[in-house]
């Protein structure tokens, strides 16, 4: 059914009245929406398409309901990539440098694999079901992607099995690592799809980095891309366009990834005075604010997981403002005049420190029993936080409110529509050719939650893990609360709000004393929203490629129930057969970096707790006013939509400005000042000035780049890094002047502004 059959329209209204009527019943939808546009909306919705350019630029208005899906073909090759990426990931996690395999390797490879099993394979049917079904579809090519999409990170809870081993010395059996590896990862499943009404189905909820797969699909498959002729421009096709782009990206990515590494961290500012330790704290990469403002490597520039090309410019400005007034103005201000004892510190750092500047040495604060020892810790030191790392966690906690407030005052309209809607009450296109399918009935995820939780049950009760099932309530209602408005959030900017210092506070608080509690509740707690969102987005993928829902359902939890399984016994090999694992000295560079800041946290969190740091009279407690920075800031902008509908206050967004740098540290400038403004020449003026190229190349520019970098990255590291435990080149390429002088500067030695004084300590008398 068309939008004019919907909409009782006929053919001799004007378009002027046809835009009226059309877009009226989609405003309910859109709220106050920044990436909505009436005028672009009704162009969309005339041409029976979806009312977002953006959209419609990458993802085709029509479908062919016959077209095979789940074959024994999608089948076959998706759950090798289930097994294959979640197993390389999880070898990598633990080494250093480390290198991260995402889907979209998958996704190009399983093409040609895909593409070789039509050609090859006879057409012979077993057991009823044909083992060739003829050519491989761009829908069976989803199915793969997507399951190679489920477990493709390192489950969170290895971290948790990981810091008991090394920390704690607690190797509880196979069965509790699985129960609790499995309930954090499937519980956000479950709540994704309950709450798919909301963040799936409104044509308002874009995900746009879903455009960017969803282009490239289009562009492999473009004989098989239905009606999909975005733009109206000519020039060269999508598909040698891609070619062109993803061939110079992967070659290109040899110099910043691993001849000139200089061209990666370009602090040209650091190199003209490599000793002047303001200036290199202010210009430099490794510790600094990073106004030297370039950068030669696309890895670099997407390293926040967000391509500039798929974020709205309102979102990035967003973005960079809150980077801005907090990184560059408030920061330096806090810094040079030693707040927090700042300045005796590097400006930025992920580590913490005692108050010799020294890193901070946790084992002698802890008793046998991996407590606080509260002697020890006041003869010793408090903890002590770069001012970057400290401004950190206060955007965290002005995020946490901001996002609540901003929900209850943008968004309460929309949820009280979309919670009263029946799925048969459908406003865009895509929605109207996914209502053709059979639904997944939502007592199936209610199913998948009560069985996941029950493992989480009974993993932490079984064994002396010192959490009560109380407080794992209280985490899953925690992922609840704030699943919609994050997820919202993040559906219109391409930003996420992290829930995971908000976990430490509670349980610290909660719970002191405690670290394998502290950690199990952050990973419920944080992983049941992060995945509960990386599902939703990846249904999302299924409903603008149009999957059918319940062969979704199946690919995505098989999926997830061998990533999971696999990641768990590829860890439990490396223990058992790499000798000296996640030591310092370990000689294949198997340190485990990320376990050992999941370990701090847990000592930080857990053992010493929040109320040692932000209660009152303590070091940081100046903090906790961010809590009412963020409450107050929404309310504020929303007074003056109410006064001022259609100003610019619709593109300010709060929860996207404090929370959108939440990855510094570890991420730097270097990571979000290039990536505005590549999203401003794209995202900005080439889509203003010449929109028709947009249109046509934007996300496939996007694909191609990311597409380049991942294998070029996994090409280095097997041919260049990996062989000869990392020692090609080491004497020669490793050493020379493009691969070094970024590090020969105060910027790469983490200078402090002020020597540590002669008495050998700084910070309070008393803690």
């Amino acid at each position: 059914m068309s939008m004019f059959e919907l909409t009782g329209m006929g053919s001799s209204v004007s378009a002027s009245s046809q835009k009226v009527d059309v877009v009226g019943p989609l405003l309910i939808d859109h709220f106050d929406d920044p990436n909505f546009n009436e005028d672009e909306a009704a162009l969309g919705i005339l041409e029976d398409d979806s009312p977002y350019p953006e959209v419609r630029s990458a993802v085709a208005n029509t479908d062919d309901q016959s077209m095979p899906v789940g074959t024994f073909r999608s089948w076959t090759i998706g759950f090798i990539w289930a097994i294959i990426i979640p197993a390389l990931n999880q070898f990598f996690y633990f080494r250093y440098p480390t290198v991260q395999i995402t889907s979209i390797v998958a996704q190009l490879l399983s093409y040609p694999m895909g593409r070789f099993w039509a050609r090859v394979i006879p057409d012979v049917t077993i057991f009823g079901v044909a083992v060739n079904p003829g050519p491989f579809t761009i829908k069976e090519h989803v199915l793969v992607t997507i399951m190679a999409n489920v477990g493709y990170p390192a489950a969170y809870a290895i971290d948790i099995i990981a810091v008991q081993r090394i920390y704690y010395h607690q190797i509880y059996n196979f069965s509790y690592q699985w129960m609790v590896v499995q309930s954090t990862q499937l519980i956000g499943f479950s709540l994704g799809g309950i709450l798919r009404r909301f963040l799936v189905q409104p044509p308002s909820m874009i995900w746009p980095a879903n455009l960017v797969t969803c282009a490239l699909f289009n562009t492999l498959h473009s004989a098989q891309a239905y009606s999909y002729t975005p733009g109206k421009r000519g020039g060269i096709s999508r598909e040698r366009f891609f070619v062109y782009v993803f061939i110079a990206g992967c070659c290109w990515n040899i110099f910043p990834g691993y001849l000139f590494q200089a061209l990666s961290y370009f602090s040209w500012v650091c190199w003209l005075v490599p000793e002047n330790v303001m200036v290199n704290q202010l210009f430099g990469y490794q510790s600094g604010l990073g106004m030297s403002l370039l950068t030669f490597d696309w890895a670099q520039i997407s390293y926040i997981g967000t391509s500039p090309l798929a974020t709205p410019w309102w979102a990035e400005a967003n973005v960079l403002a809150g980077f801005v007034v907090f990184y560059w103005i408030l920061t330096p201000i806090l810094y040079y005049t030693n707040v927090w004892y700042a300045a005796y510190l590097p400006m930025l750092s992920r580590s913490s420190f005692d108050n010799t500047g020294a890193k901070y040495n946790f084992t002698a604060i802890l008793t046998p029993e991996n407590t606080l020892n509260v002697t020890a810790y006041k003869e010793y030191s408090p903890i002590f936080l770069s001012a970057t790392f400290a401004m950190s966690y206060g955007l965290t906690f002005a995020s946490i409110t901001a996002t609540i407030m901003h929900a209850i005052l943008f968004f309460r309209k929309q949820i009280m529509v979309l919670s009263r809607r029946s799925r048969r009450e459908q406003v865009d296109i895509h929605a109207q050719l996914m209502s053709k399918y059979r639904q997944v009935p939502e007592w199936w995820y209610v199913v998948v939650f009560v069985i996941m939780f029950a493992l989480g049950v009974i993993s932490i009760e079984v064994w002396p893990t010192h959490f009560p099932v109380w407080g794992f309530v209280i985490s899953l209602v925690l992922a609840l609360l704030y699943t919609i408005p994050i997820g919202m959030i993040q559906a219109i900017t391409n930003q996420q709000v992290g829930l995971n210092v908000l976990t430490e506070l509670i349980v610290g608080y909660a719970l002191p004393g405690r670290p394998l509690a502290m950690m199990l509740f952050k990973s419920w707690g944080f992983v049941t929203l992060s995945q509960a969102l990386r599902f939703t987005s990846d249904f999302k993928l299924g409903h603008y490629m149009k999957i059918p829902p319940r062969t979704m359902f199946w690919a995505q939890i098989s999926a997830g129930f061998v990533a999971g399984t696999v990641q768990l016994g590829v860890q439990a090999w490396m223990f058992s057969n790499i000798p000296d694992m996640c030591s310092s000295q370990q000689k294949a560079g198997f340190v485990c970096p990320n376990v050992q800041v999941f370990g701090t946290a847990s000592v930080m969190w857990g053992v010493i707790g929040p109320a040692r740091q932000f209660s009152p009279g303590q070091i940081y407690h100046g903090l906790t006013w961010f809590f009412l920075l963020g409450a107050l800031c929404p309310v504020g902008a929303w007074i003056i939509s109410v006064k001022w509908p259609g100003s610019f206050i619709r593109y300010v967004n709060f929860p996207v400005i404090f929370a959108g740098t939440y990855l510094m540290p570890p991420a730097t400038a270097l990571n979000y000042v290039p990536w505005a403004i590549i999203g401003f020449v794209f995202q900005f003026i080439i889509r203003r000035r010449h929109f028709s190229w947009w249109m046509k190349y934007n996300y496939v520019l996007s694909a191609a780049l990311d597409s380049g970098v991942a294998i070029s990255i996994v090409l280095i590291f097997f041919f260049l890094q990996y062989p000869k435990d990392g020692t090609i080149g080491s004497t020669t390429i490793a050493n020379w002047w493009g691969n070094n002088v970024y590090l020969n500067t105060a910027d790469g030695r983490e200078t402090p502004y002020l020597p540590v004084p002669d008495s050998g300590t700084f910070g309070p008398a008393m803690w």
